[in-house]
């Protein structure tokens, strides 16, 4: 039985490998930011940002930010399955969000949102995307949910009370 809803588009499927198992018997963080990164290639993949693209075009993109929350822990061989919500995009950027889930369980054990540039690589600046990339992507933002914002998307970490604190936020 699903606890909860999948939001999002799929773009990727995986198990969690032992090699990616910490001393705490769990995934470990570098492994979710890896599975991560392989979902944002398949996401890269649908937009037509292919190997082919980035040496044809000598363009590519950048990843400028990046934030992870751990929700639920996944364990040895677990299925999980990973989605993408587009949140905004320009001419030269592009922020998303990204949901693994348990594959069978449907819980949701970590969220990844990213910004990305799109960079020319001769000069190594930010360059517009290309009228057939920005339409891939227009694409999938109309075919989307409109889930509304995540509720991780843009948070910020602190400690509501800390005992020390080496400046304020205020």
């Amino acid at each position: 039985m699903s606890d909860t809803h999948i939001s999002g588009v799929e773009v990727i499927r995986g198990v969690v490998l032992p090699e990616w198992i910490d001393v705490n018997n769990h995934m470990n963080v570098a492994y979710y930011v890896l599975a991560f990164d392989q979902a944002v290639d398949a996401l890269w993949e649908e937009f037509g940002i292919t190997s082919d693209y980035i040496n044809v075009s000598n363009s590519s993109t950048f990843a400028v930010e990046s934030h992870i929350t751990w929700q639920r822990e996944l364990k040895v061989d677990a299925p999980y399955v990973i989605t993408a919500q587009l949140l905004a995009y320009d001419d030269k950027r592009i922020h998303q969000f990204l949901r693994m889930y348990h594959a069978e369980s449907h819980f949701l054990a970590a969220t990844a949102e990213w910004l990305n540039l799109h960079v020319d690589l001769e000069i190594r600046k930010v360059a517009p995307w290309p009228d057939t990339i920005r339409a891939q992507i227009m694409n999938f933002a109309e075919r989307q949910d409109d889930g509304g914002w995540p509720a991780e998307a843009g948070r910020q970490m602190n400690i509501p009370k800390p005992i020390y604190s080496s400046g304020s936020n205020d």
